[in-house]
């Protein structure tokens, strides 16, 4: 396995450790959601302690509207926070 393999296995794994604590293992609800972003994304997400920016978060990942954010939706989250990360990075 690749270096960018590992990484990649690496963020399934972060969703899963997340998505299986309540309901469907293979989505999150809000408050995993919110326990994912406050515990592995505090560096790289703004005001991630308050509530709102959670559910502005959640509603804008949760294409379809159903109270549950799947891989597929947590993935265009991920790719935001990798675009900023790239950005910051020129930045330095």
């Amino acid at each position: 396995m690749t270096k960018l393999e590992e990484h990649l296995e690496g963020i399934i794994n972060v969703f899963h450790r997340y998505s299986s604590r309540v309901g469907d293992p293979d989505t999150l609800s809000k408050g995993e959601l919110k326990q994912l972003i406050t515990r592995e994304l505090t560096n790289s997400l703004q005001n991630t302690k308050d509530q709102a920016t959670i559910d502005k978060i959640f509603q804008d990942l949760d294409a379809d509207k159903d109270g549950q954010v799947t891989f597929d939706e947590f993935v265009v989250l991920v790719s935001r926070v990798l675009q900023t990360a790239h950005v910051n990075i020129h930045k330095e």
